[in-house]
């Protein structure tokens, strides 16, 4: 056994197509090994680690394994121990034939990092077949003419074996006449010639029967037998002669059957029967041979299939046989011409299913191309498709490795279907292709991605807690948990009197956003927060998404009066004088809502009246005006409820409660009459404008506090909505017939009043006005 080992490459787990070239060593010498055949399975051929100087166990972790071609499983490794066992029991002459030496062609590929081995197993020959001959009996005839020492030629004995163990020599059975001469043919066979020793006589001896033996050289000899019947025939002095001594020919591997390969032609200058020439095969190398010769013409004919892959060339041997019995010979040369009739064959060695997609180069498959056809019918080139991210790459001897171009995209495309195309050089080109499926594996290199850079979602006030208001969505190109996506809240700092976390949350793993509280529209009309999406890759990719909820106004408050005020122990009392025109602005009434939009729409209706038809309301801005002329016949007092309603859905009212009482003028004090002028009636006038001046001082005092009071409030709640950057309401436009008392609570037209009331003690005023920043002020003096 010859062993050559190559230097060990350095242990390093590489995928990159250079470091595979690296790794292989290009002058490593070929392993040798030799054994007989028909060796017993299990047999330890070697230790394929000591031979490759390995240690034990680096076979297994490098992921040793051998690849066959033609001899498939004959060889079994075991890569924990190294040792190299013979698989199955081998047969030479099933395996090589009658090449020598035979010769099988292995390969040890080591996948992590890649590197190959070549191992040749010669298997040597034993003699394990008896030489044979093609037939039982063999009949010659030989004329009684015939001098000692012509030699008689016999067809030869067939060995399986070669070498020594094939036939080497022919014995005859003991007689008087005969001796036999083995020869050696150019290809080393050999075949044996009867030689006569001694004159025959037919008269005293017409035939004799010997018994030819085939002695191979084997250790023991293993013979085989064939009955040689000779008749002795009358005397014939002419032998046939062939035209040519050799024949040569040439015909294509794909010849048909019954083919005429060539036809020989012998002539004998005898006469008569002694003149008539037969042919046959006598020598052809083979036990079986693809030809059949026609005995009277000579034609020589295709029996079964040439393959120029097993057997190249053919020497034929031609007897022509007179039937005087001599014989003539010649010899015709067959070459087999090759033609391209097998299709290359590509045979995957190693092969990687999944790559990761940012692999700069990774190494998807080793494989290996042959075609036993010759010459340009078995050069082969071998081609993938142009538009793929991927290359091809000879290593050696008919090897390739499929590498990546670059690193790849999986959300581009996750899969590709890889066509190897093997053709040949022949004529006509025959083509092998094999589809090799690579997955591209994910990494995440992804961030979830919103569908919305920002999301404005409505709620109205006053909802229930737990309300689903909205969802937020992402999405992310990877895949797998690359891909799962984890939604939550990024609140800002917290504002005084105001915490975001209490107001909404955030499902997880949907992205559904609920309030968690009611709302209130009055004290909080926006807010906003930022929400992030965040994958489940590693490391981890976020992206964040604004969301802005606007708190949509419900009709959750009354309309409110502040002028005339409501919460004094008797309703307000205006004065009339009696000369006023129609249309006379007796007063206006004053009133907001909280609401807003057409929430905070009022309209101002007279729901009763001591005297229906004398005065009416403007429904768009609260006025109470007279609607005719006074006269003696109208009650100095009147009481008026008028009601405040707003626009809301369904609308909510307040109801006013006002004195009018009529007077005769303003520009004289209102004084008692005298005493002879007075009767019950008019004392009681007297003392009630007494009462009404005074109660409207305390109802003006109370009313100025209050509009101080409410004014101070509601700056201080519009400061703390511009902290917190509450957007204002967009203008609406208003119905014809309502007040827009939005926030304000002032009038849409500035209005100056001057009361002057008249009684015992004296006179007093009241003014109320229009100022800067849409704000009625009252003044009064006494």
């Amino acid at each position: 056994m010859e062993t050559a080992l190559g230097k060990t490459p350095e242990k390093r787990q590489v995928v990159f197509l250079t470091m595979l070239l690296l790794l292989w060593k290009s002058d490593a010498e070929t392993i040798r090994y030799s054994m007989p055949e028909e060796t017993e399975s299990g047999y330890l051929v070697a230790n394929l680690a000591k031979d490759l100087g390995l240690r034990v166990g680096v076979l297994a972790t490098r992921g040793a394994r051998i690849h066959y071609r033609e001899n498939k499983d004959l060889l079994q490794l075991d890569t924990k121990t190294g040792n190299l066992f013979l698989r199955k029991k081998p047969d030479r002459e099933v395996l090589c034939g009658v090449t020598e030496p035979c010769v099988l062609h292995f390969q040890v590929i080591l996948e992590n990092p890649v590197q190959f081995f070549q191992i040749e197993l010669q298997l040597t020959d034993i003699n394990d077949h008896s030489p044979e001959f093609p037939d039982r009996k063999m009949l010659l005839k030989i004329p009684e003419s015939a001098q000692p020492g012509a030699m008689f030629p016999l067809k030869a004995a067939q060995d399986s074996d070669i070498g020594s163990n094939a036939v080497q020599n022919y014995t005859v059975s003991p007689n008087l006449h005969f001796h036999v001469v083995t020869h050696s043919l150019s290809d080393g066979k050999k075949y044996p010639e009867l030689v006569l020793d001694r004159a025959l006589d037919r008269e005293e001896q017409p035939d004799l029967t010997l018994t030819l033996t085939a002695l191979d050289g084997g250790a023991p000899p293993q013979s085989g037998t064939t009955t040689v019947h000779i008749e002795v025939v009358d005397i014939n002095d002419n032998a046939p002669q062939f035209e040519q001594s050799l024949y040569e020919v040439q015909i294509p591997e794909n010849s048909p059957l019954n083919a005429l390969v060539v036809m020989v032609s012998a002539r004998d200058l005898d006469a008569g029967i002694y003149g008539t020439v037969t042919y046959s095969l006598f020598q052809g190398g083979e036990l079986s041979q693809p030809f059949v010769i026609d005995e009277i013409t000579g034609e020589i004919r295709l029996k079964g299939a040439l393959d120029f892959e097993v057997t190249p060339y053919y020497n034929i041997k031609i007897v022509a046989t007179d039937t005087g019995g001599f014989s003539g010979k010649c010899s015709v040369a067959v070459q087999v011409v090759d033609v391209n009739d097998n299709a290359p064959k590509l045979t995957i060695s190693s092969l990687t299913s999944s790559i990761p997609e940012n692999a700069p180069e990774a190494v998807v498959a080793v494989f290996s191309v042959s075609d036993p056809d010759s010459g340009d019918n078995g050069r082969m080139v071998c081609s993938i498709q142009n538009e793929l991210p991927f290359l091809l790459k000879p290593t050696f001897e008919n090897y390739y490795t499929l590498v990546t171009e670059g690193p790849l995209d999986r959300e581009s495309r996750a899969e590709y279907n890889i066509t190897v195309t093997v053709t040949d050089l022949g004529t006509p080109r025959l083509t092998t292709q094999h589809t090799i499926t690579v997955q591209v594996s994910d990494i995440n290199d992804n961030g979830p991605t919103f569908t919305q850079a920002s999301y404005t979602m409505f709620v109205k006030e006053n909802n229930s807690p737990a309300l689903h208001i909205g969802t937020i969505s992402a999405t992310d190109l990877d895949s797998g948990s690359n891909a799962h996506i984890t939604y939550s809240l990024l609140l800002p700092p917290q504002v005084p009197h105001l915490s975001l976390n209490d107001l909404v949350s955030i499902n997880a793993d949907n992205g559904q956003l609920f309030a968690l509280r009611s709302l209130d529209y009055e004290a909080l009309q926006a807010f906003e927060f930022h929400v992030g999406a965040t994958d489940g890759g590693s490391p981890a990719l976020s992206s964040q998404a604004l969301v802005h909820v606007v708190v949509l106004d419900d009709n959750d408050n009354e309309p409110f009066v502040l002028y005339p005020l409501q919460n004094a122990s008797a309703p307000c009392t205006e004065l009339l004088p009696r000369a006023a025109e129609p249309g006379y602005l007796v007063t206006k009434v004053v009133a907001v809502d909280r609401d807003s939009g057409q929430n905070a729409w009022l309209s101002f209706h007279l729901l009763k009246a001591t005297e229906p038809g004398l005065f009416s309301v403007w429904a768009h801005n609260g006025e109470v005006r007279t609607t005719r002329l006074l006269s003696e016949r109208d009650v100095p007092k009147h009481r008026l409820l008028l009601v405040v309603k707003d626009n809301g859905d369904p609308p909510r009212s307040t109801s006013v409660t006002m004195q009018v009482l009529l007077v005769d003028g303003f520009s004289q004090p209102y004084l008692p009459l005298p005493e002879v002028m007075r009767d019950p009636v008019q004392e009681d006038h007297d003392a009630l404008t007494l009462y009404l001046v005074i109660a409207l001082a305390s109802v003006s005092s109370f009313f100025l506090l209050s509009v101080l009071l409410f004014v101070g409030i509601r700056l201080c709640k519009r400061a703390r909505a511009a902290s917190l950057g509450v957007c204002s309401v967009p203008e609406r436009h208003f119905p014809g017939h309502l007040v827009d008392v939005s926030r304000t609570g002032t009038l849409s037209q500035s209005y100056q009043y001057e009361v002057c009331l008249t009684g015992d003690s004296g006179t007093a005023s009241l003014h109320l006005s229009k100022e800067p920043g849409n704000f009625w002020k009252f003044q009064q003096s006494i």
